[in-house]
């Protein structure tokens, strides 16, 4: 069972989250934050703190609107910026706040993490950057996000998906946990050439 703090942070993320299917990005990487950091010690108030917080400069309603602001956004810096008040006001541990940014600053794929809390977040965030879930999470975007305005640019950021973040995977349990995602993608796209051939669009 989680925490008090925990929960209101929780909590404040749910209302926040927006376009709603945003939200499900979350508990979903809590989960594999167990999985990954399974037979590792770590720090786990950090580790679901940062998870529940790491993304909140990507939703509307925090990130600009305009394309051409949205383009120069540091959603990380807005993140780091708006995290420590929202975690004391949640009563979460004042000296956990420090790892907790470091965490956030540390959890994308092109990062290199510091501590054993930012490799279990950051290779459980790419973990849902693949298979079934990253599929999803592209597609959503098709024709509302500025990097998609059509299934070409989507498929083609997953074809980036696939050569390039099975790589990054730093730990050993997050590499095992990536094999079945990563043919999932391999299948799809393969899939898409075969029925859409040059007709995607």
């Amino acid at each position: 069972m989680e925490t008090d703090y925990i929960q209101r942070i929780a909590h404040c993320v749910a209302a926040e989250a927006r376009p709603l299917e945003k939200f499900g990005h979350q508990p979903r990487l809590v989960a594999l934050t167990e999985a990954v950091g399974a037979g590792f010690t770590y720090d786990r108030d950090v580790v679901v703190a940062a998870v529940w917080l790491h993304d909140l400069g990507v939703f509307a309603g925090h990130r600009p609107e305009d394309p051409e602001q949205l383009a120069r956004w540091d959603h990380v810096a807005y993140a780091c910026a708006r995290t420590p008040e929202i975690l004391r006001e949640a009563g979460f541990p004042e000296e956990k706040i420090p790892a907790v940014l470091a965490v956030i600053r540390e959890h994308q794929p092109k990062d290199e993490p510091g501590t054993i809390e930012a490799a279990i977040v950051r290779d459980a965030d790419i973990l849902e950057q693949l298979g079934a879930v990253g599929i999803l999470r592209t597609v959503s975007k098709v024709g509302r996000d500025t990097r998609f305005p059509r299934f070409t640019e989507a498929v083609a950021a997953l074809r980036r998906s696939v050569e390039d973040l099975p790589g990054r995977i730093r730990l050993p349990t997050a590499r095992r946990m990536a094999q079945p995602r990563i043919a999932l993608l391999r299948a799809f796209l393969q899939a898409v050439d075969e029925e859409a051939g040059n007709s995607l669009y």
